[in-house]
């Protein structure tokens, strides 16, 4: 680890990708348990919208005191506008964690190419050293178009020097070998297929520069950086703010709550039962505590917190249900919001 006054040099950077509710946080969250005690990481988290759940996802769960430094880029790719916000969230992410190991996890929507490009740009050179980029899969999703046609979902395995085959519990027969056949195809020469399930990604793949190569994308990206994001701005008196985005095919809404606005633990998991969709992640403070929920195409998983600032929550799918703010704010315990 650099001293506060030395200069930051060959951070291990790598990339956790995948795309959407394939365990990406979840992976971070048990790669953060392996760490080791005397390192500091830094996790720099990309979500597709602007309220921004996964960091405070991870800080429920660990915090800097423990050498855990987190920091959120919320609201699309993070390479939009030249990677001007993702290289400004990283400059003042490493100068206050002056980590050891950083993670990056881009959003399952995002561009993972672009990323690399500004993570290896001149001025990123000496500060990281690129090891290697894992790429989450569900290998049950290979048969579904809305995966294989979807240009960003095989941007994210022709990336990967590690494919991680994810929920291997929940696989058919075949389709761990669908899987490999697919990375054959799609992936680079020397790209690794390595499978688990509950992310469980051990520490040790993480080592080693990445051997990845890309020519230059055409992609490119016109998102304004001036409009502060649904996540920056304060919540207004009436306890909560909405926010909603589009790209890639997908739409998104989420809401952020004041503290002061507690739930009902048994009406929220009633109403966040009820929800259908491609994805849904959040936090919320509860009279029963503090908890996160991860909706994924398999279940409603509910993981205990420390704590959290605010409660979030954050819906992804082709068609969002508007409906559902109604529902949320019946499950506030001080009726003043509705």
């Amino acid at each position: 680890m650099a001293s506060n006054t030395s200069e930051i040099k060959a951070v291990a950077t790598n990339i956790i990708t995948g795309f959407l509710g394939v365990g990406k946080t979840s992976a971070i969250l048990h790669l953060l348990k392996s760490k080791p005690a005397e390192e500091r990481w830094a996790v720099l988290v990309n979500e597709f919208g602007e309220i921004g759940v996964d960091a405070s996802m991870i800080e429920g769960r660990y915090s800097q005191s423990q050498g855990v430094f987190i920091k959120e880029v919320p609201g699309g790719c993070m390479c939009c506008a030249a990677g001007l916000p993702m290289q400004i969230a990283l400059n003042q992410l490493l100068s206050r964690a002056r980590p050891d190991r950083l993670l990056i996890e881009p959003t399952g929507l995002g561009h993972p190419k672009e990323v690399l490009q500004v993570l290896s740009a001149n001025y990123n050179r000496e500060t990281l050293s690129l090891e290697k980029t894992v790429t989450l899969v569900d290998a049950r999703n290979l048969v579904d178009k809305r995966y294989t046609q979807h240009d960003t979902f095989n941007q994210q395995i022709a990336v990967a020097d590690i494919v991680i085959g994810n929920k291997l519990d929940l696989y058919q027969a075949d389709e761990q070998a669908t899987l490999q056949a697919y990375v054959q195809v799609h992936g680079q020469p020397h790209t690794q297929v390595v499978f688990c399930q509950n992310a469980a990604i051990p520490l040790s793949l993480l080592a080693g520069p990445t051997l990845t190569k890309w020519s230059k994308s055409s992609h490119q990206h016109t998102q304004s950086v001036s409009q502060p994001m649904a996540s920056q701005v304060a919540i207004p008196d009436s306890g909560f703010i909405k926010a909603v985005n589009s790209g890639e095919g997908f739409n998104s809404i989420g809401w952020r709550f004041s503290a002061s606005r507690v739930f009902s633990y048994s009406q929220l998991f009633e109403c966040l039962t009820g929800v259908s969709a491609q994805r849904m992640k959040a936090v919320f403070i509860t009279d029963n505590g503090v908890f996160g929920y991860n909706l994924s195409a398999d279940v409603l998983t509910e993981l205990a917190l420390d704590d959290c600032l605010e409660s979030r929550i954050e819906i992804i799918d082709g068609c969002v249900d508007e409906g559902l703010e109604e529902k949320l704010l019946a499950c506030i315990e001080d009726q003043t919001l509705a």
